[in-house]
C-alpha cells in the first residue's frame, strides 16, 4: 500500500463559493486553492455534490474547471465532475473538461434514471472513451436513487482509464467485494469521512473528503499513519475527528461545511436554491466542535 494512488490519498470535494448575487466568487475560490494546497489535499474534485454542481450550468462548470486547472499549484490534482444523468451530456462535459486541462474526471452513477447493469456499463464506457484522463466513478445511492451493481463495477474496472471508484454506499461488504474482485490496479476511495479508516482497513487507498476543508492535515496524518502500519495512532486520530465528521452532516451537505468555511473567513455563507443557510442550532453545534479542535480562536462555543 506504499505506492501513491492515482488521485493521491486526500481528495477534497471542494465547495463552490458564491457571491451575494448568486454568481461564482472567484476571489474566494482563489483563497480555497491556497488553503487546500497548504492543508493536506492531494487533489480537488470540482463541481461535485459538495460544490453544488447540480445547480451549476454546463457553462459554469467548464469555467470552474478552467479556473482550477489554471490556478492549482503543482502537486494539487484537479478532478472535474462531469457526471450527469444524460450520457451524451456527460460525454460532452468530459471532452470540455479534458480540453480545459484537468488531471482527471469524476462521473456519478446516473441519477433518477436508475439504469440497469448494461446501462451503467455503457454509460461509463462512453465517458471513459471521451477522455485520455483517469476516470473516477462515483457510487452514492443516497443521492442517485440507486446503486451501481457489483457486476458493472467489476467489468468497468478493466477499462484502461477507469482508475478508481468513490464509494459512498456505506456498505463495507460491498466495498470489500469491489476490492476483492476488481482489476488489480483499480482502487477504492471512501466517499464518507467517517468510514475512511474502515475502508482503508479492507484495502481502500484514501478518501474524497468533505472534512478536509477544515481538518485536512489531521486527515492526512491519519491516512499516512495507517499506510505506515501505525494502526493504533490512525485509530486515535479517527476517534478524535469523529465529532467533526458528524457535525459536517448535521444537515444536508454542503450546508454545514460551507457554513464552517464562512466561520473561518474563507468564503461567504451564500448558497444556491434549493440549498439554504444553516439553522442556528447547526451553526452553534459547528462553532462548539470547531472551537474544541482549535480551528478558529475567538468563536465562542454554545
Amino acid at each position: 500500500m506504499s505506492a501513491t494512488p492515482v488521485f493521491g490519498r486526500i481528495a477534497t470535494a471542494v465547495i463552490t463559493p458564491f457571491d451575494s448575487r448568486g454568481g461564482i466568487d472567484y476571489a474566494a475560490a482563489k483563497r480555497l486553492v491556497e488553503h487546500l494546497a497548504a492543508n493536506g489535499s492531494d487533489a480537488v474534485v470540482v463541481a461535485g455534490t459538495t460544490g453544488e454542481g447540480a445547480t451549476l450550468s454546463a457553462e459554469e462548470r467548464v469555467e470552474l474547471f478552467k479556473f482550477w486547472a489554471d490556478s492549482a499549484p503543482d502537486g494539487l490534482k484537479v478532478v472535474a465532475n462531469t457526471g450527469t444523468n444524460v450520457t451524451d451530456e456527460s460525454v460532452k462535459l468530459t471532452q470540455q473538461a479534458t480540453k480545459a486541462g484537468v488531471d482527471g474526471v469524476m462521473a456519478v452513477m446516473p441519477y433518477y434514471n436508475k439504469p440497469n447493469t448494461d446501462g451503467q456499463i455503457r454509460h461509463f464506457r462512453m465517458v471513459a472513451q471521451a477522455t485520455d484522463k483517469p476516470v473516477l466513478m462515483y457510487n452514492v445511492p443516497s443521492r442517485t436513487g440507486g446503486s451501481m451493481t457489483l457486476e458493472a463495477i467489476y467489468q468497468l474496472s478493466g477499462v484502461s482509464n477507469i482508475a478508481a471508484i468513490k464509494e459512498a454506499s456505506g456498505n463495507l461488504d460491498f466495498v470489500s467485494s469491489i476490492i476483492k474482485n476488481s482489476a488489480h490496479d483499480f482502487v477504492v476511495y471512501s466517499g464518507d469521512d467517517s468510514l475512511t479508516l474502515p475502508i482503508l482497513a479492507v484495502g481502500g487507498v484514501g478518501v474524497v473528503s468533505v472534512a478536509s476543508h477544515i481538518v485536512g492535515p489531521q486527515l492526512a496524518e491519519m491516512v499516512q499513519a495507517y499506510v505506515k502500519g501505525e494502526v493504533d495512532r490512525a485509530a486515535k486520530i479517527h476517534r478524535d475527528l469523529h465529532g467533526v465528521f458528524k457535525a459536517l452532516f448535521l444537515t444536508t451537505n454542503p450546508i454545514p461545511v460551507k457554513t464552517a468555511m464562512a466561520m473561518m473567513g474563507l468564503v461567504s455563507e451564500n448558497f444556491r436554491l434549493p440549498m439554504t443557510p444553516a439553522p442556528e442550532d447547526v451553526k452553534n453545534h459547528l462553532a462548539a466542535i470547531m472551537n474544541e479542535h482549535g480551528l478558529f480562536p475567538g468563536i465562542p462555543s454554545k
